[in-house]
C-alpha cells in the first residue's frame, strides 16, 4: 500500500506532503482546485511517463517521492523532472529505468482514470479478465500456447521463403551444375600446372637439349676410359693405405663415392640425350592443356587448389538446392504437427476460459446487484478466430442487458457514462482480488452518479476498502462520507502565483466539507445536519 507521497514544484503545488492509510481515503475540494494533479503526482511515482509540463511555473525541476509497501517491505520511490527535459527514476535511491520502475509499481497500484472505462469498451481487452480470473489454471496453458504459436509462425514463414524461391533455385541450380561438371570433367590435380610449364619448355627447347647433352657425353666418351682408369688406380692406393689411419681411411672413401657417382652422372646424361625425343603433337597438347587450365583460373579461383574448393563450395549448396523437397516435406510435417498441437492448446484454452467466463458472470452479476443494477443480465460470449494467435483462437466479448426485457448488447452500444462508472468498479473489485494488487485509486469514479446510485457506490468502495487499500477523488458526500481518511485539497491565489495544498481532516472538519458539498459556499446547520446524517448512515 501507499504510505505517503511528496509533492514538491509538481503542476501548481508548491510543496505539500500526505499520509495515507488503509482503508477509504478520500479526497475532495473545489472544480479546478488540483485533485487530479494529485492523482497525476501518484501516477509519475508509479512509473507514468514524465513531462515538463509537470514543473510549477518558475522552478526547475519538479519532485515526487513515494513510500509504500511491497511484498511486506518498504520501498522509496522518488521521480525528478527538470526543466532541460532531464528524467530521473530511483528506487531506494538506485537509478532504474521507466520501464523497469513501472513492471515494479504495478505490484503496488493500479489507477482507474476518468476515461480508464475506455479500455472496458474495447473487446480485446475482455479476454485478458477472464484469464485474470482463473489465471492460475490459464496462464500455464496460454504460455504454451504462445510458444507453439512462436514456432509455428516460424516453420510458416520458413516455408513460404522457400516458395517463394523455388524458381530462383531452379535457375541457380542449372548454372551451377554446370560449373560443377566443367571442374569434374577438367580432372585437375594439384601441381599439374607447374609441370605442364616445365614440360613445354623442354619440348620447346628439345633439339638444343639433345645437342648440349650429347656434346657432354660425347666428351666424357672420349676423356672417360682413361679418366676411370687413372682413378681406379687412386682408389686401390688409397683403399691400400686406409687400414692404417682413419683419416685417410676417409679421404678413400669420398674418393669411392665420388668415383661411383662421376660413373652415374655419365650414364644419367647418356639416357636423359637418349629420351630427348621432339613432337610437336605432344607440345600442342601441353600447351593447351595449360590454356584450358589457366582458363579455369580465371573463373574460378587463381590456383588449382582454389578451383577444387570452388567446387566442393559449389557442390555443397547444390546438395542444399537438391534437397529442397526434403526441406519442404519436413516444413510441411513440422506445420502440420504444430498445428495439432495448436489445435489441442488452443480447446484447452477455450474449455478453461468458459469455466472462468461462467464463474465470472454471476460474480459480475452479484457485484452489479448491489451496485444499483437490480435488473442487468451480464453475458461473456465466445466466438472463434479463423487463425491461431498467440492468444489462442477465442474472440471474447462482455454483452449486457442493463435494463428488463432488453436483449444483450456489447458495452459500448448499451451502459452510459454512469453505468460505466459502476461496471468499471464491479470489474475492479473482482479482478484486484485476482491480481494481488493492495491499492487501488479512483480518479472521479462518480462521474455520471448521483443520489442512491452515489450512496451504493460510496458502500461498495468501503467494501472493497476491507481488503484494499483505496483512494478516492470525488466531487459527491454520498461517497465522501464513506471515508474512513478524508482530505480537502484547496488552491491559493496571490498577485504572483497559484499553489495548492492538501490537509488532512478530523472529524468535524470532516463534516464541514461534506457540508459544503451538499451546500456550496453557504454552510449552514441544514447542510451540517445533513453531512452529519450522511455519516452515520455510512458507517
Amino acid at each position: 500500500m501507499i504510505n505517503h507521497i511528496s509533492i514538491r514544484d509538481f503542476a501548481i503545488i508548491e510543496n505539500t506532503e500526505i499520509d495515507f492509510h488503509s482503508g477509504l481515503n478520500i479526497l475532495t475540494g473545489e472544480t479546478g482546485a488540483g485533485k487530479s494533479i494529485v492523482i497525476e503526482a501518484v501516477s509519475l511515482a508509479l512509473g507514468a511517463r514524465a513531462d515538463t509540463a509537470f514543473i510549477r511555473s518558475g522552478c526547475e525541476k519538479a519532485v515526487v517521492q513515494l513510500t509504500g509497501d511491497i511484498d511486506g517491505e518498504e520501498t522509496v520511490i522518488t521521480r525528478e523532472v527538470s526543466s532541460s527535459g532531464k528524467n530521473l527514476c530511483r528506487l531506494n535511491g538506485d537509478l532504474v529505468t521507466l520501464a523497469q520502475l513501472n513492471a515494479y509499481c504495478r505490484k503496488l497500484a493500479d489507477i482507474h482514470g476518468q476515461y480508464d472505462h475506455q479500455s472496458l469498451l474495447n473487446p480485446e481487452y475482455h479476454i485478458n479478465l477472464v484469464d485474470i480470473y482463473h489465471q492460475n489454471d490459464i496462464a500455464p496453458v496460454k504460455q504454451m500456447n504462445a510458444k507453439l504459436f512462436s514456432a509455428y509462425k516460424d516453420a510458416k514463414s520458413k516455408l513460404e521463403s522457400l516458395l517463394s524461391s523455388a524458381a530462383e533455385n531452379a535457375r541457380q541450380r542449372d548454372f551451377m551444375a554446370f560449373e560443377l561438371n566443367e571442374i569434374k570433367e577438367a580432372k585437375l590435380t594439384e601441381g599439374e600446372d607447374a609441370e605442364l610449364e616445365e614440360r613445354i619448355a623442354l619440348l620447346q627447347n628439345s633439339e638444343h637439349i639433345y645437342k648440349l647433352l650429347a656434346r657432354a657425353y660425347e666428351a666424357g666418351k672420349e676423356s672417360m676410359p682413361a679418366a676411370m682408369d687413372i682413378m681406379s688406380e687412386i682408389q686401390t692406393a688409397l683403399s691400400d693405405i686406409a687400414l692404417y689411419t682413419e683419416e685417410l681411411g676417409s679421404i678413400s672413401s669420398e674418393f669411392s663415392d665420388i668415383f661411383y657417382r662421376l660413373d652415374d652422372i655419365f650414364r644419367d646424361i647418356r639416357n636423359a640425350r637418349d629420351s630427348i625425343i621432339f613432337s610437336q603433337e605432344e607440345l600442342d597438347e601441353a600447351i593447351f592443356r595449360l590454356e584450358y587450365i589457366n582458363k579455369l583460373k580465371h573463373k574460378y579461383g587463381n590456383t588449382i587448389a582454389e578451383i577444387l574448393g570452388y567446387a566442393e563450395q559449389t557442390a555443397a549448396k547444390l546438395q542444399t538446392i537438391e534437397n529442397i523437397d526434403e526441406e519442404k516435406a519436413n516444413l510441411e510435417f513440422e506445420i502440420n504437427t504444430l498445428e495439432t498441437q495448436l489445435t489441442a492448446a488452443s480447446e484447452r484454452l477455450t474449455a478453461l476460459r468458459k469455466v472462468s467466463a461462467e464463474e465470472l458472470e454471476m460474480k459480475i452479476s452479484k457485484e452489479l446487484s448491489e451496485l444499483n443494477f437490480a435488473d442487468s443480465r451480464i453475458k461473456i460470449s465466445f466466438d472463434a478466430l479463423p487463425a491461431f494467435t498467440e492468444n489462442g483462437t477465442d474472440r471474447i466479448e462482455f454483452l449486457i442487458s442493463t435494463n428488463k426485457g432488453e436483449p444483450l448488447k456489447p458495452l459500448a452500444k448499451i451502459a452510459s457514462g454512469g453505468e460505466m462508472s459502476r461496471i468499471m468498479l464491479a470489474f475492479k473489485n473482482i479482478i484486484a482480488d485476482y491480481d494481488n494488487i493492495p491499492t487501488l485509486i479512483f480518479d472521479e469514479i462518480d462521474a455520471g452518479i448521483s443520489g442512491i446510485t452515489a450512496s451504493i457506490v460510496g458502500k461498495k468502495l468501503k467494501e472493497i476498502a476491507e481488503n484494499h487499500q483505496i483512494i478516492c477523488i470525488t466531487h459527491l458526500p454520498q461517497i465522501a462520507a464513506f471515508g474512513e481518511h478524508n482530505y480537502r485539497i484547496q488552491k491559493y491565489s496571490s498577485e504572483n502565483s497559484v499553489k495548492t495544498t492538501v490537509e488532512a481532516l478530523d472529524e468535524n472538519e470532516k463534516i464541514n466539507e461534506i457540508a459544503r458539498l451538499l451546500g456550496g459556499i453557504n454552510i449552514t446547520d441544514i447542510t451540517i445536519k445533513s453531512a452529519e446524517e450522511l455519516i452515520a448512515a455510512s458507517k
